[in-house]
């Protein structure tokens, strides 16, 4: 069972779809990944530790650029230079109809888990739920959102690079850890579960 598990193991590349973003997120391209960790250190220091203004960074940014594809266009008609090369910016309709997509399919999982909870009665469900949202409310008050977005943007360039290079030993411990979790679910269901009348009472009129 070992050997087949790691002859069937997918390369994190092909899974993180094995173009340039795989390369970026795995440090294949150095550039790719100092830019991003660069942007994001700079605009966390700015918007978190600074205490610049979100809407007057954009807008200053904005005016910049305005200010420099003007005066570039000017000198450019009057020096027979070329114009800026700006680029056509417009969403296709593929790219609508992705985004669309997966709208789709996160709004009905949300809309799943309510009827399971509300409609359904599923206790279980309903439990987990809770904690998780339980947990975001207490890591959000801990961090602002600008400060976990830096965090996450931290961990996306830092997780799959460290996964790949260590990936059987996680994979092995995270085996281990799953395995207890399930056990441990198990004694919990019951010890707990089975013994709410709800459940139980759901149980019977299954049978």
């Amino acid at each position: 069972m070992g050997d087949s598990s790691l002859s069937l193991r997918t390369p994190v590349h092909k899974a993180l779809g094995g173009g340039r973003v795989a390369d970026v997120l795995l440090w294949r391209k150095w550039s790719g990944g100092a830019v991003m960790l660069v942007s994001a250190t700079t605009m966390w220091y700015l918007f978190e530790i600074a205490g610049y203004n979100f809407l007057t960074f954009v807008a200053d940014v904005l005016l910049i650029l305005a200010v420099i594809l003007f005066f570039w266009a000017k000198s450019a008609s009057l020096l027979n230079r070329p114009l800026p090369p700006i680029p056509n910016m417009e969403i296709s309709e593929r790219t609508v109809v992705m985004i669309s997509d997966e709208l789709h399919v996160w709004i009905n999982c949300v809309l799943a888990v309510a009827h399971g909870i509300t409609i359904g009665r599923n206790l279980k469900l309903f439990i987990k739920v809770a904690v998780s949202l339980w947990f975001l409310s207490f890591i959000g008050s801990i961090f602002n959102f600008l400060t976990l977005v830096y965090i996450g943007v931290i961990l996306i360039l830092l997780v799959p690079f460290v996964y790949e290079k260590y990936q059987h030993q996680i994979d092995e411990k995270l085996s281990v850890a799953d395995r207890t979790i399930q056990a441990q679910c198990r004694k919990i269901d019951e010890m707990v579960f089975s013994k709410l009348p709800l459940l139980s009472n759901k149980g019977k009129k299954m049978q």
